[in-house]
């Protein structure tokens, strides 16, 4: 009995080896082993308050359907900043996804948000060398991009396109915001500015110049209340004050009509639609 017991210890442990082995010969590609690094140019997803990558999947699929990548890479973001990769670069596919999930999820402190974004840039550019990337974001997410830029415009690598999904820019309904009370100038600028808008008059000044093409996309339910029911299209449109003047190109897209709903928005077909036209430019 005692020698059964002492070869079924010996075969567990060698089972524990072999596995072990395994995971550690695991391949996982990083700068080191990814011949021309310096080509691939990923699209970072970000997602909206207390929402996850999930939110991000549909838009992230249409790009793999209309045959603008093959791979997706997903950033988990803790609390604290630091970045997980789950999933990496593929050889020769120059433009990949990276869906970014925040574990704060329910932070309301945008800049936090910024940082967030940061964290995650540098782990690219730490794995990968990045140099050039592209940003997507749904509600909040834009957020975190705007704050991102605020903070980071010209030191880290090179951002190319930004496409802003529902931005709530300067605010939302029921948050210092009603349905067609807020009045834009033909520039975008806001009669009235809420307290994070303001935070970030800066970039009028420091986006970089000619550098970044902006997508902006907004939704109108079509029920007299010129919103996608949560974020009025002024809110939105104020984008263009903000970045219009530097960016190197700037264009905004109404979706119309029940699906134009605020959180329908990252899972509606002629979003993904423009999206692909964009990216793909």
């Amino acid at each position: 009995m005692k020698k059964r017991l002492l070869m079924f210890m010996g075969i567990g442990l060698l089972v524990l080896g072999l596995s072990a082995c395994s995971m550690g010969s695991k391949h996982t590609s990083t700068a080191s082993n990814l011949p021309d690094s310096s080509k691939y140019e990923p699209t970072l997803f970000f997602h909206g308050w207390g929402s996850s990558y999930h939110a991000e999947e549909q838009m992230a699929q249409s790009l793999v359907n209309a045959g603008l990548t093959k791979t997706i890479v997903r950033a988990t973001v803790s609390k604290h900043g630091k970045v997980t990769l789950s999933g990496h670069f593929r050889k020769g596919d120059y433009h990949p996804i990276v869906e970014v999930g925040f574990e704060g999820n329910r932070n309301s402190n945008p800049r936090q948000w910024g940082r967030w974004a940061e964290a995650t840039v540098i782990k690219l550019q730490q794995t990968y060398h990045t140099k050039r990337f592209n940003m997507v974001g749904h509600s909040m997410g834009n957020m975190a991009i705007m704050y991102y830029l605020l903070d980071n415009s010209n030191k880290l690598p090179k951002l190319q396109k930004q496409v802003d999904v529902a931005g709530h820019f300067n605010g939302i309904l029921g948050m210092g915001d009603e349905p067609n009370q807020m009045k834009l100038q033909p520039n975008g600028k806001p009669e009235k500015m809420q307290a994070a808008y303001k935070a970030l008059l800066p970039l009028r000044h420091t986006y970089p110049k000619n550098q970044i093409a902006v997508l902006n996309i907004y939704g109108d339910k079509n029920d007299g209340s010129h919103s996608d029911g949560s974020v009025s299209n002024a809110s939105s449109k104020s984008l263009r004050y903000l970045v219009a003047n530097r960016a190197k190109s700037y264009q905004e897209r109404k979706i119309v009509g029940a699906n134009a709903q605020h959180s329908k928005l990252h899972d509606n077909a002629q979003v993904d639609k423009f999206l692909i036209d964009f990216l793909d430019d």
